[in-house]
This record gives structure tokens, C-alpha cells and sequence, in this order.
């Protein structure tokens, strides 16, 4: 993913400065996070279509004449125009922010440890199909925010001032869901915003500075269940229109990727006390 270089050599810089007092890593803490998410993976993700509306996607939507009205195909990324000629734009990054509470217990040099944490992020990303019209049909989504609950285990050294630990919970993230078409025909619409949860894991690394001062970096991977969002194709159109020729009422669109996998990478300083 896209980091910036002082992440990466945050770990050694840190490390290097030594501690003022040799402390414990036992105790309650409050802290701040920044840093960076992007979606992974995804790039072959495509549109599901259901057009009699069973409920179960995977059906191809036909022209009067029974040719695939999606033979164009489909992108990962949101559409730039009406043809896969014109191309699609990449998914965005986003900024992450956020607040963290946690405990650890201590036992000789091993650290255990419970957290929960709140972060909003901007993070972006899209898919897109193109029928025959030609036409070009997007579902993005973004993250809105993500609240989680992890337990951690670290070992720590250089004289109890230093932290490195693996880190696995449950995260549960709101998604603000969106449509955009260059089809002028059909009427569309949607469920609106949904919810995304999942494990979340990942690892990290702290410096106690003193004795309730901590600066870390922290990596996480969240790979959450998302597959509430839909969109339907309605009239008013001529019967022949490829989304109501099957069922009147219309067709329904859903992502053919479920799964939300996010990347984060961020900064973390924690008052202990």
C-alpha cells in the first residue's frame, strides 16, 4: 500500500532513543491515531445482476434479440464514461483519525492486553459495468468510520521501554454507499448506507517515553462482510428493455465481491496512567 518513508522508519528511529526511566507497560491508557487505508484486492471485482428477482444473483442480463447486454464487461474502479474504452479511475486512499482506550496486564517481559479503539476514514473504492447502450453503471463505496475491540500480545525489551505485539479482534464499519450511471432510460434505486463487520488483525510496535508517554506505528487488516447493498433497475422503459424484459418490476444489482479488505497503517501516541 501507499506509505509515506517515515512510517516505515519510524520503528528504528524510535528504538534508538532511549527511554528516560525504565517503566512497566501494566496499566490503563488513552490515545490518538493517524494515519493511512486503503481497500486491497478487488481489482477483478465485477456486478451480479438478478433479473427475475429470486433473490439469487449471478443471471445475464439479455437484449430482446438474447445477446448478453453486458458484453462490454466490468472494471474494478469507477467508470470514467459511458465505454470501457474511456476507462476507470483507481480507488482512493483515505486519511485515517481516531481515538483508542486499552489495558494491559504484564508478566515478566510478556504484555497482554485489551482495546477498543473508534477511527473515521475516507477510504474509497468502486466497481463498475458497461452494457451495450452503450452505458456505464458504478457502485462505490466509503468508509465512514469503524469501531473495534482487539486483544494484543507483546513482548517488550530494552529495558521495558520497548513493545512489539500482534493484535486480533472484531471490527464493525459504517458504509456510505453511492450509484452513478450514464444511463438516461431506466430510473434507478437503492437501499441506501449499510453496516460491514469481520476479524480485524494485525501488528505493531511501541516507545515508552518516561513513564505514560508512548509513540507507535500499527498495521491492520480488517476483512469485513459486505454484501447488503443493492440497486434496481426499474421503468418507465419500452418491455424490451433488457432490465424489465425478464420481470417487470425490474432488475437488481449487487457487487460480486462481499468481502471488505481494508489496509491501514497508522501512528499511535498513548498517555498511560
Amino acid at each position: 500500500m501507499r506509505t509515506h518513508l517515515a512510517f516505515l522508519l519510524a520503528p528504528a528511529l524510535l528504538a534508538a532513543v532511549p527511554a528516560s526511566a525504565q517503566s512497566a507497560w501494566a496499566g490503563g491508557y488513552l490515545g490518538l491515531e493517524a494515519g493511512q487505508s486503503e481497500f486491497s484486492g478487488g481489482d477483478d471485482a465485477g456486478i451480479l445482476f438478478d433479473t427475475n428477482l429470486d433473490g439469487q444473483f449471478g443471471d445475464t442480463v439479455r437484449t430482446g434479440a438474447g445477446a448478453n447486454a453486458f458484453s462490454p464487461g466490468f472494471c474494478g474502479g469507477g467508470a470514467i464514461g459511458r465505454t470501457p474504452g474511456e476507462g476507470c479511475a483507481g480507488d482512493d486512499a483515505g486519511d485515517d483519525f481516531g481515538v483508542r482506550l486499552g489495558y494491559d496486564w504484564q508478566s515478566s517481559a510478556w504484555v497482554f492486553g485489551l482495546l477498543a479503539d473508534y477511527s473515521m476514514s475516507d477510504a474509497e473504492d468502486s466497481v463498475a459495468a458497461f452494457s451495450t447502450t452503450p452505458a456505464s453503471y458504478t457502485m462505490s463505496r466509503e468508509i465512514d468510520n469503524i469501531v473495534a475491540v482487539r486483544a494484543r500480545v507483546g513482548f517488550s525489551f530494552g529495558g521495558d521501554s520497548n513493545l512489539i505485539y500482534a493484535t486480533a479482534g472484531y471490527a464493525r464499519a459504517q458504509i456510505e454507499n453511492s450509484f452513478a450511471t450514464t444511463n438516461a432510460v431506466n430510473t434507478f434505486l437503492n437501499n441506501g448506507d449499510s453496516e460491514a463487520d469481520g476479524p480485524q488483525y494485525g501488528a505493531g510496535y511501541e516507545h515508552l517515553f518516561g513513564e505514560h508517554v508512548a509513540l507507535g506505528i500499527e498495521y491492520l487488516f480488517s476483512d469485513l462482510k459486505d454484501d447488503e447493498y443493492r440497486v434496481r433497475a426499474q421503468g418507465p422503459a419500452p418491455a424490451t428493455n433488457p432490465f424489465i424484459l425478464v420481470n417487470g418490476a425490474g432488475t437488481d444489482f449487487r457487487r460480486s465481491d462481499e468481502d471488505l479488505e481494508l489496509e491501514s497503517l497508522r501512528l499511535t501516541l498513548s498517555y498511560r496512567f
